[in-house]
Parts: C-alpha cells; structure tokens; sequence
C-alpha cells in the first residue's frame, strides 16, 4: 500500500469517526434558550423598526480600516530587501501617520464614546 493510499483511507476512517461520534454525543433535547434566534443583543420579536445606532456601523468601519492597514503592512519585512528601503519605510510610516491621525480625530470628537 502506497502512502497516498494510507493517508486517504487514514483520513477518511478519521472523518468518519469523528461525524459518528458527533452524531452520537450531540445534545438530542435542545432547551427553549437555545432554539430562540439571537439578534445581536436586541428582542427579535420586538418591532423591526427599532431605531439602529449608528456608532455599530463605525466600529464596524474602524474595524475594516485597521484590518486592511494590517494587510498593506503585512509584506513589509519582504519589502526592506529591495533596492531602496527607506523609499517602503517613508512610505510605511505615511500610512500609519495618516491612520493614527485619523484615529485621534475621531476620538477627539467623541465617536467613539459609546455611551452618550
């Protein structure tokens, strides 16, 4: 038997254990708290018209912001062997200045105070 052979026929014996045993040990009499639907911390059997905070959708903002500042400086230790490196250092900090700049602005103004 080749290793191909006993990795799949491993790894298929695996998944099929482990679904048994989840089918097995899985709660078969869920309580009503468990079944009700979670809405984010609001009653899902209120009025659907509710008035919706804004400062959600900011964090939400923020989040997506600093998540992609993450990603653009994720190659930087690959970028300090190119030709010029105080070129991706000059720029590097420019984004970080400018996304801190942005972050003490809003704190500032108080938007991200949640209780008002």
């Amino acid at each position: 038997m080749n290793m191909i052979t006993f990795m799949f026929a491993t790894s298929l014996a695996l998944s099929i254990f482990l679904t048994a045993l989840n089918f097995w040990l899985a709660q078969t009499n869920p309580d009503p708290e468990k079944l009700s639907p979670y809405e984010c911390g609001f009653d899902p059997l209120g009025s659907a018209r509710l008035p919706f905070s804004i400062r959600f959708f900011l964090v939400a903002i923020l989040f997506l912001l600093f998540d992609l500042e993450i990603a653009l400086l994720l190659p930087l230790p690959w970028a300090t062997q190119l030709q010029f490196p105080t070129t991706t250092l000059a720029w590097t900090s420019l984004l970080i200045l400018l996304l801190t700049l942005g972050l003490v602005y809003e704190w500032i103004q108080g938007g991200l105070e949640w209780a008002e």
